[in-house]
């Protein structure tokens, strides 16, 4: 390669700020060297642990402290003792060494059917949909453990708190991948007993204020109108049993109204108004969808929420 006239001076001049200025690219082996020689406190206890010569040792920890420009060690005749600047990075160290263990284990399951999958889904949707049917396709996937969370708020998929997530509504952020996965159908329930009283007589169960907001409370306070309702709270498990207990009428999904489900305890209204669906929606962060496992377990909840999209919906 033919060379400038200037080149000389140029390339002094590179030499001269690359020495003034800490490089801005850190070597991981570089922080491990220095994080074992940290806990060990001498080069030679470190060089033992780290199966190299001592020389090694010094030579990286010395790397790192031009790379940083900091001073990291006390060079003591009596050993290597942490500066009070060292002593602040080796915790931020020790943190980079427990990522980088977590690394190495989510790429030795990432090409294969085991590992753990973190499936978050509504409470209802996950105890009557989901759990009753693992059994059955998790002989597909022996080696996959799965964790199945119950939650009535979204999970984070962007902080990986789940891997999956079954939404009632479609995710606004376009980084996440979304397939629909049907329709969840609510009806108006409540006993033979209630429903024997003048209409204009019947008492409501529903959500709380922290829900007022959800598609099927808006629906039973359009139906409702004036009437009173007895009871609001914030969890549909004890919004269906005070049904089945003869409460009043509530929006229930069909899966719980259904008579399956109650043993002909409750009855479903014939109302006028257009039924009401909610929409399902399998997530997925992208990051994690090329995992083999998560795919597994998606491509299962697909099948199974189809195999179960009459009993949702209500047909």
């Amino acid at each position: 390669m033919q060379k400038s006239p200037d080149w000389p001076k140029n390339a002094r001049a590179l030499a001269r700020a690359a020495a003034a200025e800490p490089s801005s690219s850190l070597q991981w082996d570089d922080v491990r060297y220095f994080l074992v020689l940290a806990r060990e406190g001498s080069l030679s206890a470190a060089a033992r642990r780290l199966a190299v010569e001592h020389t090694t040792v010094a030579r990286r920890a010395d790397a790192l402290e031009q790379s940083l420009g900091v001073r990291l060690f006390d060079r003591l005749p009596r050993g290597w003792r942490l500066t009070a600047e060292g002593n602040a990075l080796a915790e931020r160290a020790e943190r980079m060494e427990q990522e980088a263990a977590g690394f190495a284990r989510a790429a030795a399951g990432a090409g294969s059917l085991r590992g753990t999958v973190r499936i978050s889904a509504p409470p209802t949707v996950a105890s009557h949909i989901i759990a009753p049917n693992l059994a059955a396709l998790r002989r597909q996937w022996p080696g996959i453990d799965l964790v199945l969370l119950g939650e009535k708020r979204n999970a984070n998929l962007m902080a990986h708190e789940a891997d999956l997530a079954v939404r009632l509504s479609r995710p606004t952020s376009s980084t996440l991948a979304t397939r629909p996965l049907g329709d969840l159908g609510y009806g108006l329930y409540a006993t033979a007993e209630v429903l024997a009283r003048p209409e204009s007589e019947w008492e409501f169960i529903g959500y709380d204020e922290n829900l007022r907001h959800v598609p099927q409370q808006r629906w039973l306070d359009n139906y409702a109108g004036e009437r009173r309702v007895v009871l609001r709270c914030s969890d549909l498990a004890a919004m269906h049993q005070a049904t089945l207990a003869g409460l009043g009428v509530a929006a229930l999904p069909h899966l719980l109204g259904a008579p399956a489900e109650t043993g002909t305890l409750l009855r479903r209204l014939p109302v006028d108004d257009p039924a009401l669906h909610r929409e399902i929606w399998l997530v997925i962060h992208p990051d994690v969808r090329r995992s083999p496992r998560v795919r597994a377990v998606a491509d299962a909840l697909i099948a199974l929420f189809d195999a179960q999209r009459h009993v949702l919906a209500g047909f």
